[in-house]
């Protein structure tokens, strides 16, 4: 029998097992591990595939943003200020958009604070209108206008002020001039970086700032032809303001034939961004400062997902009244009422004043003629009504505010062929589709549960039970008065 150990040795060994379990009970009670969130119930225009890579969870993006928020002097926010860039390292070149060029040159990184004057900007040439003396008022010419007709100037209409040049992405664009920018989210290998075009157009006379975007989710092609058609049609000295146009944000996911960055998170989830943050995060942050915040007024364009396919429409925040007299501009275009989602470019993007909203527009991965047509005349008669362009523009019937939208969804699995198309009226009990069984030839109708119109549908597909399959709208008496916001 082997002796037993001294209760001075057994203690010993006791101590630090009991030491290091207390100093671990004290680490979780500083820091309890976060619970997993629950999943979010999506918009069936927005993927459910992935959705926990898709949403934010608590970690290192959560602990940096806290951390810089805590950093942060109070009452500022997180974006940076709008003229980050306010001076230019170049000058933009004046180039017909029309014609086939190379890819843009990446932005110029702005100058550091305290750095030499080696800007193209202050190194530019006096131009002759600059170099001409100004009239000396002590000795005035023989042309020198007469009292009496000072006087009749001063009663006559004053003529409206220049247009300014426009600083966006390191670049000063000139007025009455069009060019192409790139810009570059420094998310990637330097080596690997290519820049995403930024189609600018200054037009000759003032006006408000519009942007178009367009594959933030990289498999809707739509939004890319529209953009690239209202651009190209645009002459600088018709146009009074910045039209501002980005066709494919999301260039990474559009090369892969993706909805997704590579992080596989949803970039229309990350907005306004976070510069510590994920993937996804720095690139929302980075188009947020460099691009969105020169916007008074934005359009992003987007189509149905998961072989789903919409009703030209668009989805706007109807308790905003900037926004819902911004959707009177959209001709022969459907408006729906969605608050959106938090992360959403659109809802970003009206926090922060700017009037928005997301245009929708077929299905992805397709080009659609009619859906493209419907987009390019909305955003022509918009420009309109914006006073942006004056042409003739004949305006179509009003479509109609859906304030309530349902998804009705399958309640079997099988071939689902559809008995109606986009756009339909249909009333309550009214056959909308039939999903057959394969193996037994069981068919099972699905029925529109209440009058409305087909907003948005499935295509003729493989379906399991709970999947969306018609989007039904309906006319409803909208708020008497939202929230006020302006």
């Amino acid at each position: 029998m082997m002796p037993s150990s001294p209760p001075s040795t057994r203690t010993g060994r006791f101590l630090p097992a009991l030491g290091a379990l207390f100093f671990s009970a004290a680490l979780w009670a500083q820091e309890p591990v976060p619970e997993q969130p629950h999943p979010v119930e999506l918009s069936e225009d927005e993927s459910v595939e992935d959705i926990e890579a898709s949403q934010a969870m608590p970690g290192s993006d959560e602990r940096a943003s806290k951390t810089a928020d805590a950093e942060r002097p109070a009452g500022t926010t997180a974006t940076a200020p709008a003229d980050t860039d306010a001076v230019p390292t170049r000058v933009a070149p004046n180039v017909d958009l029309k014609q086939v060029a190379p890819t843009p040159e990446p932005a110029p990184k702005s100058p550091e604070p305290g750095g030499e004057a080696t800007t193209e900007a202050a190194e530019k040439p006096v131009t002759p209108e600059a170099a001409e003396p100004k009239a000396n008022d002590a000795n005035p010419t023989p042309d020198a206008p007469t009292a009496s007709e000072e006087a009749t100037a001063a009663e006559s209409p004053q003529e409206a002020p220049p247009a300014e040049p426009l600083v966006i992405l390191g670049t000063e664009v000139r007025p009455g001039t069009t060019t192409r920018l790139g810009w570059t989210p420094d998310t990637t290998m330097a080596g690997l970086n290519q820049p995403t075009p930024v189609l600018v157009i200054n037009g000759a006379r003032p006006g408000p700032n519009l942007c178009l975007t367009g594959a933030v989710h990289g498999d809707e092609l739509n939004g890319i032809e529209i953009i690239r058609r209202v651009m190209y049609d645009i002459q600088a000295d018709e146009l009074s303001g910045r039209l501002i146009g980005v066709p494919i944000v999301n260039l990474q996911g559009f090369q892969r034939g993706s909805r997704y960055l590579p992080d596989r998170r949803d970039l229309n989830r990350n907005f306004p961004g976070d510069p510590n943050g994920s993937l996804a995060s720095r690139v929302a942050h980075s188009l947020f400062n460099d691009v969105i915040r020169h916007c008074d007024m934005l359009v992003d364009i987007h189509t149905g997902s998961l072989k789903r396919t919409n009703l030209a429409q668009l989805r706007a925040d109807m308790h905003i009244s900037s926004v819902a007299r911004f959707t009177e501009g959209f001709d022969k275009m459907a408006v729906i009422h969605s608050q959106g989602t938090p992360g959403m470019l659109r809802t970003a993007a009206t926090s922060h004043g700017i009037v928005a909203v997301t245009m929708e527009a077929g299905e992805s991965l397709r080009i659609q003629e009619k859906q493209i047509k419907a987009g390019v005349n909305s955003i022509n008669s918009l420009l309109e009504k914006q006073g942006m362009i004056s042409r003739l523009f004949v305006w179509g019937k009003p479509e109609p505010v859906y304030y309530n939208s349902t998804w009705l969804r399958a309640k079997h699995g099988g071939i689902l062929v559809s008995d109606v198309d986009l756009g339909d009226d249909v009333v309550a009990g009214e056959v909308l589709g039939i999903v057959t069984d394969p193996i037994t030839n069981a068919q099972h109708p699905i029925r529109a549960e209440q009058d409305g119109r087909v907003i948005g549908m499935a295509v003729d597909q493989v379906v399991m039970a709970g999947f969306a399959t018609y989007h039904i709208g309906t006319e409803a008496r909208g708020p008497e008065q939202g929230p006020e916001e302006d």
